[in-house]
């Protein structure tokens, strides 16, 4: 017996305010956020049983750990910025003309990209510092850059993010 299936529902035209829904996908960020998690996870469990067992701690675990939880926190913040779901007042954007929520839609998306682009230009430089100077690790002693080499990368990747719902937006005024 098959259920009784809904009628299809009609599609929508967005209203002017709305958020765009993104086609691009979204796997890299989330793969990246999952996997992170993932081996977040495993190290503290590890670490937990080894300090539980042994009366002591990994400490090349917190070197990871931070490493992890940076790589998430950014790959998180290109998926909002593709969704547009950053943080904002929404109060500023609901409460006026169409017109208004677009404008403020894209200041919005524009501010957000310039930030991002400016933020992977000085992380650029401080990775290039750190390989210049040859800084490792204290834990490892590892090239530090091994580490931060990822933060002007996942910057840059909200930034494209950012540039891409912008120019959606400008697509739909």
């Amino acid at each position: 017996m098959s259920e009784p299936q809904s009628p299809p529902s009609s599609p929508q035209a967005p209203s002017p305010g709305a958020r765009p829904r993104p086609r691009v996908s979204l796997r890299v960020e989330e793969t990246i956020a999952v996997a992170s998690m993932a081996v977040l996870v495993l190290l503290t469990l590890i670490n937990v049983v080894v300090r539980y067992l042994t009366d002591e701690s990994f400490a090349v675990t917190e070197e990871i750990s931070i490493f992890l939880m940076v790589a998430m926190t950014l790959a998180g913040a290109s998926a909002a910025a593709a969704r547009d779901r950053h943080m904002r007042i929404e109060y500023f954007l609901e409460t006026g003309t169409d017109a208004r929520r677009r404008r403020l839609a894209l200041l919005s998306a524009w501010a957000t990209f310039l930030f991002f682009v400016l933020l992977s230009a000085l992380l650029g430089r401080y990775v290039w510092d750190e390989f210049r100077y040859g800084e490792t690790t204290m834990a490892l002693g590892v090239p530090r850059w091994w580490y931060s080499i990822w933060l002007p990368v996942l910057s840059l990747a909200i930034a494209l993010r950012a540039l891409g719902l912008a120019l959606r937006l400008r697509r739909r005024a």
